[in-house]
């Protein structure tokens, strides 16, 4: 199918019993033993699982190209669970330009751990084969990255991590599989915060991981820190999501419209000293992103002439554009990244902007 076909489909069937084309949603928090004490409809308990989250996981899988899904309360939740199937000891290695919070879910919480890990720039591929130790067991890309939107080469980062005994892991999210298949290219699991794009409509907070065929052991650790740790997401945060995937394609195609107008006229602008989206054929790396992705996403940022105090004034001006943390909804946001981070209570001891 047509990933149009497949977004208005996958996850959802006519229920038998009503007849209602679009799934109901089930609050209950418990489901009934049948008398030899099994669970004949399923579902135990929905931290464990849920009508409205299987149905969800069936849909990222379907869309991913996937063999199992994992969902989750946040985007944060879903990289968290990742590592946490790892070992004290591990190493692993990620994109140098990257969501902060997944930079400092690592260097606050989980080094305490003992999970050791490189920020390279994986632009160039020699850099991650350079960052491999004995102990690397994960491999962490991004692309394009947030909020530089540098491109990572994901079938050659997927071979290095493979030929070295690690899994491969790709945040999809600006791409989204719309315009981006990474399981397609060889990487092992997929990441999403589905908040964004596949939420699409800035009311949601979920998160999500898709593993490849193959991947059993994987699959049951996380889902034990998916149960035990109970960072899922409500029946009600998962009807939302499957309800806006059916538009998912449509919302993409046009916001990555959008971006490109954009990011030509301010490539144009004699205010603006550099424009960062891959669509943009000066982009250093252009051509892999032509190569690997459909279409060239709806985000870009942009670098002003005269420094900090020009930026903000950039973003303080805006009328039309909402000042606003976030994308991915079918509002325009802008922000001024570096201070939006220096803020951040995960960056006051150890950023500098």
């Amino acid at each position: 199918m047509n990933i149009e076909t497949l977004a208005v489909h996958a996850g959802r069937a006519i229920e038998e019993h009503t007849g209602a084309v679009t799934p109901s949603i089930t609050l209950s928090t418990t489901f009934e033993r049948a008398e030899d004490g099994s669970f004949p409809h399923g579902h135990i308990y929905t931290r464990s699982s849920n009508p409205n989250r299987a149905a969800l996981q069936d849909a990222l899988t379907a869309l991913e190209g996937g063999e199992t899904a994992f969902a989750f309360a946040s985007g944060m939740a879903a990289a968290a669970a990742i590592l946490q199937s790892l070992s004290a000891g591990d190493h692993v290695i990620l994109s140098d330009d990257l969501y902060h919070g997944i930079r400092f879910l690592i260097t606050q919480v989980l080094g305490r751990w003992n999970l050791d890990a490189s920020f390279v720039d994986m632009r160039d591929p020699a850099n991650i084969r350079a960052a491999l130790r004995p102990n690397t067991r994960l491999v962490w890309v991004e692309t394009p990255t947030n909020p530089s939107l540098k491109i990572v080469d994901i079938a050659a980062a997927a071979e290095i991590a493979k030929a070295a005994g690690a899994l491969s892991v790709v945040d999809n999210t600006w791409a989204t599989p719309v315009w981006q298949l990474p399981l397609a290219l060889g990487a092992d699991v997929v990441m999403h915060s589905t908040t964004k794009y596949l939420g699409g409509h800035s009311d949601v907070l979920g998160g999500a991981l898709v593993l490849r065929p193959g991947l059993n052991d994987l699959a049951e650790r996380i889902k034990v820190v998916q149960s035990l740790a109970g960072g899922v997401p409500s029946p009600f945060d998962c009807w939302l999501i499957l309800r806006s995937l059916p538009t998912l394609p449509i919302r993409v195609r046009a916001q990555t419209e959008s971006a490109g107008k954009v990011a030509r006229f301010l490539a144009d602008h004699p205010a603006i000293e550099r424009v960062n989206y891959p669509g943009l054929p000066d982009h250093d790396n252009h051509a892999v992103a032509a190569r690997q992705m459909g279409g060239f996403g709806g985000m870009l940022s942009f670098q002003v002439r005269g420094g900090k105090e020009a930026a903000m004034q950039v973003a303080a001006r805006v009328r039309l554009i909402t000042r606003a943390t976030s994308l991915g909804g079918v509002e325009s946001l802008i922000e001024h990244r570096a201070s939006v981070e220096a803020r951040s209570a995960f960056r006051r001891k150890t950023c500098c902007a």
